[in-house]
């Protein structure tokens, strides 16, 4: 079993307040653990609403931010301690897809420039037309015509259009694993099916490995093999999302699977009990969910639930399953 990135038991701590007065510490991601497996290439989902360190982890993943304590490993190295060459491999096979595909371009270019611009990097191309032909190929395995894409500034293409760019951007350094953080939140609804198609197409066709950063359960359903749901930065259940999303054990993915909008207008997307206001402060004391919780119980306030396996494709940190016998249980990483 290869295992190509690795978050190993990490946790990421921000100081906040301007004055010495007023500075205090934020968790946003706590002894979080996540193996992607380059051998079997999987589509994995990281859900949670706003705030659950969802985009901490994209940036810890990536480099842009190091853990106060546990390891981001790469193909077994960790990332502070890759040399200049094992960086660079690193940087062209670990690619993101953020979620403004507006942002990242620049308007005074057209955008062959950020096309084009990996690929001089990473010296991909021995000339201009060979260049040319990579770049085409790209854009044509995204659904994209290059006669109507290339030669054209950001906002004369729609907001699909730039997105799939960036996925074609991240197609022409043949990367091993792709990061895509939030990839259609921003985007039509008529234009989401095509991106997730495209994005789904690489994982089947090139065995590009998959990291989808979602609050939408049901995108993460129809595209993804397993499921990370965050909640303040700790896990709060994880598992192959066919079980977590049909059969939620955790309160709080019951409440997000209960959010998702359905056909009968009859029926209510959330119980009113479920998310009543959350008046449990930001302790570390108990379980983080506990001030939303119909379940809490006092424990719940005194000591976080470890993550328990339920099975041997599930696992969740709550105490309504703290008594599941041992000889059930499997603790080895999904």
């Amino acid at each position: 079993m290869t295992v190509l990135l690795e978050a190993d038991n990490v946790t990421k701590v921000f100081r906040t307040g301007g004055s010495l007065v007023r500075r205090g510490t934020l968790t946003a991601l706590e002894n979080f653990s996540l193996r992607i497996e380059g051998d079997r290439a999987p589509v994995i989902a990281i859900a949670g609403e706003s705030g659950s360190g969802k985009s901490t982890l994209v940036q810890l993943l990536l480099g842009i931010l190091h853990p106060n304590s546990g390891h981001i490993r790469y193909q077994g190295t960790d990332l502070k301690a890759m040399t200049p060459d094992a960086r660079r491999t690193f940087r062209r096979e670990v690619q993101a897809i953020f979620q403004d595909p507006f942002g990242v371009y620049n308007p005074f270019y057209r955008v062959d420039h950020v096309l084009e611009t990996p690929i001089r990097k990473f010296r991909l191309a021995t000339n201009r037309d060979a260049m040319r032909r990579r770049i085409e190929e790209a854009l044509r395995r995204v659904g994209l015509r290059p006669e109507e894409t290339l030669g054209r500034y950001p906002h004369q293409l729609s907001g699909g259009q730039r997105q799939r760019i960036m996925i074609a951007r991240a197609l022409l350094l043949q990367p091993r694993v792709i990061v895509a953080d939030e990839p259609v939140s921003m985007v039509d609804a008529s234009m989401r099916a095509t991106i997730l198609e495209s994005l789904l197409t690489l994982n089947r066709e090139l065995g590009i490995a998959l990291l989808y950063v979602t609050h939408d359960l049901t995108t993460a359903y129809q595209l993804c093999d397993d499921i990370y749901v965050l909640y303040r930065g700790v896990v709060a259940e994880r598992g192959t999302v066919d079980r977590v999303i049909q059969d939620p054990q955790h309160p709080y993915t019951r409440l997000l699977v209960s959010s998702i909008p359905r056909p009968n207008p009859d029926q209510r997307w959330i119980e009113a009990e479920a998310v009543r206001a959350d008046s449990q402060p930001r302790s570390h004391a108990g379980c983080r969910y506990a001030g939303r919780c119909p379940h809490v119980m006092p424990r719940c306030t005194q000591k976080a639930p470890a993550l328990i396996a339920t099975s041997s494709d599930r696992a969740v940190s709550c105490y309504l399953y703290d008594e599941v016998s041992t000889d059930q249980m499997t603790r080895q990483p999904l």
